[in-house]
């Protein structure tokens, strides 16, 4: 007997998400499909949903930071079993032929697929998933505070590594990605300073309670020049602030898939061999060198929790800036 899933499904761009029921879905070859347990709800989905990323795979069932169990299995599967717990991240596939794939840059991958957008993601009691880009997690943990490690943590982690390994460290936005990379700077020996938008004290006062040495509102002068910054805030107004805030040969990530056009700025705030960095997607080694350190830093992630149904009132709580942590749904 066919079993019926439910999933909040984009119909339209720029439309809420529908409830719809569907038959379970089956996994093809090399698939595996998994019972979620929890489903991050991340700012890259607001892109999807809001039209800002193009060409979505429609009707879709958005989200990637994917918590769950194993529930069967597709053929030519041998390293996944019903059962085991299991992630499932942003990149949902890729070719394996093409110049990135062959020189280990798969996210960069020319022809890949997303979970979430060009294939359907985690807002669901069901998702079918590659199973060469499944994430195995220790088999017992909490479902709700793992889900965000799937993007925030890993796309964090990413745009840390990017940004080097200076010691005075800037977070441009303090949210879902921030508040966790922020728990692997400290560990780091790293000191923080969180921006945020103007007169979010609340947001500021989060940060210092996880450990930075100074919050301020985005568009203030740092009490010393920052090493590094990472932009997590998809505002492009942001790049020529972070540039300012940078010393010389110091490094501004922007760690977003998308974001508001960077106004004009003087080459004077990029001279003196400051560096511009963007991140795309990430890899599987990204997300084995990631949950390696997750234990060891002991990151405990900051969540508010969603019935399903409930997906678009946490997007829109997203939207207007009124979550501190991230938004986890629930099936």
């Amino acid at each position: 007997m066919v079993g019926r899933m439910h999933a909040m499904t984009l119909q339209h761009v720029g439309e809420p998400l529908a409830l719809v029921e569907r038959p379970d879905p089956e996994p093809g070859q090399g698939e595996v499909r998994v019972k979620v347990a929890a489903c991050g709800v991340c700012r890259t989905d607001l892109h999807v949903v809001d039209g800002e990323l193009p060409n979505p795979k429609l009707p879709v069932v958005p989200g990637h930071e994917i918590v769950g169990r194993v529930d069967l299995i597709g053929s030519g599967v041998a390293d996944l079993k019903v059962g085991m717990r299991v992630g499932i991240p942003w990149l949902g596939s890729t070719c394996g032929v093409c110049p990135y794939c062959r020189a280990g840059r798969e996210n960069l991958c020319d022809r890949p697929l997303f979970t979430g957008y060009t294939r359907d993601g985690g807002y669901a009691s069901h998702v079918v998933a590659d199973a060469r880009f499944v994430v195995a997690l220790p088999a017992s943990g909490d479902d709700v505070a793992t889900a965000p490690l799937l993007c925030a943590g890993l796309i964090g982690w990413r745009s840390l590594k990017i940004a080097g390994d200076g010691k005075r460290i800037g977070f441009y936005g303090f949210g879902a990605a921030a508040h966790i990379i922020a728990q692997v700077a400290v560990w780091q020996g790293r000191d923080i300073y969180a921006f945020t938008r103007p007169g979010d004290t609340a947001a500021q006062a989060f940060a210092k309670k996880l450990g930075a040495v100074w919050a301020g509102d985005a568009d203030q002068t740092p009490p010393e020049p920052l090493d590094c910054a990472i932009i997590y805030a998809p505002v492009g107004a942001l790049v020529p602030a972070a540039l300012r805030a940078v010393r010389k040969g110091g490094r501004v990530v922007c760690a977003g898939i998308h974001m508001s056009d960077v106004p004009r700025f003087p080459y004077s705030i990029l001279w003196e061999e400051r560096e511009l960095k963007s991140v795309a997607n990430l890899t599987r080694a990204d997300g084995v060198e990631f949950f390696d350190v997750v234990p060891q830093v002991k990151i405990k992630t900051h969540t508010v929790p969603y019935p399903l149904s409930r997906a678009n009132e946490a997007l829109s709580d997203l939207r207007n800036g009124q979550l501190q942590g991230a938004a986890v749904l629930l099936p």
